[in-house]
């Protein structure tokens, strides 16, 4: 497998799954519409596009590069999605504890396999990715930066890997926020409040204010006064190896560090090299890195832009990243994506994050078969799970428990069903769910925790909640009639037929 952005172009171009287009093109509306096409095309036209020409340009750009099941799984070092789940699940055991307890405990021994393992990233000395360093005069103006539909409010990096680190506990957190384009030095950085670098910004802003020395019975003595302006160092990551830039978007638990899991994938551990002019490291192999510092009191407009829901997302409030120094490496690819109205590549990253997770998610639901979320869901809107049902209400336990799982709390719809369905078939699951819930009875309906960018729910960030019991009913659960059975052929009459089949002129 690819350990860069280069090898994995040529693996994409040795597996026909590249298509390179020499024509100049745009990074201003025309790519994205090209891209758009490719992404919504039949499946044997769905390939990666590498713009080896982008208008006014010097810098190629790799889009789509996620944009199916194969390339994606390539990406993340397998040959299928489903094996990210078979390899997790035979690191975590195939005994799955019972409880919340045994739950915790197991989690922390997954981590500590990892680590163990010799996976922590390790430092190196120098690497690809400060072949060329830019520290006097750095600018943003040789990237192909995307705008990507007409009413966005500027160009925008959406595939970036941004490095901070925690003000007190130094841990380090690698998250996708997608950063408009100021000027040549300066980027606004779109981190929801959900995500861990708004976390991030929270607790300096708490350390800058005292609150953090409170919580640790005040400053030492002869500290030096706080700056009244406090900042996070950060780091813009872009390329490098697939399986780093895909970590970036993994919703993992605080303090558990991206690119420890990319190392998992990679099978040895990401090297990193450290910053420039930030006290930080990024990855040796990456195309690009753009240093600079958050300003959390720095607050700018940000967007409109055309996000994965579809709409535009409206003009809100992100602190400003400055740049202070640019390495990157003699030839670069620059990384980008599209997100609009689904199918588009993100779907598959997400796929990738659904499959990856599931064991996880075994931790703590143990009756948890399978779950999905389907492509018009966009990730938060609808999530379709299948369970071992063992008791009266053991549906509504599900939901509870997803709705308490790090981003999944952010799912407005789960749909839970009886353990033989198939939660990624649409059509059955729908069948499923419609003919198996009475809707005076069957669903609940609450209020928590939504996606910032949910532009239905009436305040921001918080709003209601759909969960459907599409299970076959207990008495318990007041259902006093008889449930009826799945009308199935016989097998014995399946066998004969399949026997026949080739004779009978149907195919």
């Amino acid at each position: 497998m690819a350990n860069d952005l280069q090898s994995f172009v040529e693996l994409l171009e040795a597996r026909d799954q590249l298509v390179r287009i020499s024509q100049p093109v745009s990074p201003a509306l025309e790519m994205t519409e090209i891209v758009d096409r490719v992404s919504k095309g039949a499946a044997a036209e769905n390939k990666a596009l590498l713009f080896d020409n982008p208008a006014s340009y010097d810098v190629p750009v790799l889009m789509n590069l996620f944009g199916s099941e194969r390339r994606a799984a390539w990406a993340l070092h397998v040959e299928e999605l489903e094996a990210l789940r078979e390899n997790l699940a035979a690191l975590l055991d195939t005994q799955l504890p019972e409880g919340p307890i045994p739950a915790l405990k197991r989690g922390k021994a997954l981590l500590d396999a990892l680590r163990s393992a010799g996976l922590r990233p390790r430092r190196v000395r120098n690497g690809p990715a400060q072949e060329i360093v830019e520290k006097e005069a750095p600018s943003l103006d040789f990237l192909p930066i995307l705008t990507c539909w007409p009413d966005d409010g500027g160009p925008f990096i959406p595939l970036p890997q941004v490095v901070t680190r925690h003000p007190e506990t130094g841990a380090r957190n690698v998250g996708m926020y997608r950063l408009q384009k100021v000027d040549e030095r300066t980027l606004l950085v779109h981190w929801q409040r959900h995500k861990g670098g708004a976390e991030h910004q929270r607790a300096a802003l708490a350390a800058d204010s005292g609150m953090g020395e409170e919580r640790r019975g005040g400053p030492a003595p002869g500290t030096p006064p706080r700056s009244a302006r406090p900042t996070i160092p950060a780091a813009v990551v872009l390329g490098g190896d697939p399986a780093c830039i895909w970590s970036a978007s993994a919703p993992l638990p605080p303090g558990i560090d991206e690119y420890l899991l990319a190392g998992w994938l990679r099978g040895e551990p990401v090297p990193m090299i450290e910053c420039v002019s930030q006290p930080l490291e990024v990855p040796a192999d990456a195309d690009v890195v753009i240093e600079g510092y958050v300003d959390p009191n720095d607050q700018r407009p940000e967007g409109p832009f055309g996000d994965h829901t579809g709409y535009y997302t409206p003009v809100e409030y992100f602190p400003a990243f400055h740049v202070t120094a640019i390495t990157r490496r003699r030839d670069p690819i620059y990384p980008a994506t599209v997100v609009g109205i689904p199918p588009m590549e993100d779907y598959w990253m997400g796929k990738a994050t659904e499959r990856l997770f599931l064991p996880l998610v075994q931790l703590f639901l143990p009756e948890v078969v399978d779950f999905a979320m389907p492509v018009p869901g966009v990730f938060h809107n609808l999530v379709l799970v299948s369970i071992k049902k063992r008791f009266p209400g053991h549906a509504r336990k599900v939901m509870h428990g997803l709705w308490g799982l790090a981003l999944l709390s952010l799912a407005k719809g789960i749909v839970v069903f009886d353990e033989w369905v198939n939660v990624h078939d649409p059509t059955a699951a729908a069948w499923q769910a419609l003919g198996n819930v009475d809707w005076s009875r069957d669903v609940m309906i609450s209020d928590g925790p939504v996606d910032q960018l949910d532009h239905a729910s009436y305040h921001q960030s918080f709003g209601g909640k759909i969960g459907v019991d599409a299970t076959a009913k207990l008495p318990e659960e007041g259902y006093t009639r008889d449930w009826p059975e799945v009308a199935r052929m016989d097998p014995e009459v399946k066998a004969r037929i399949d026997d026949l089949w080739e004779d009978l002129g149907l195919t």
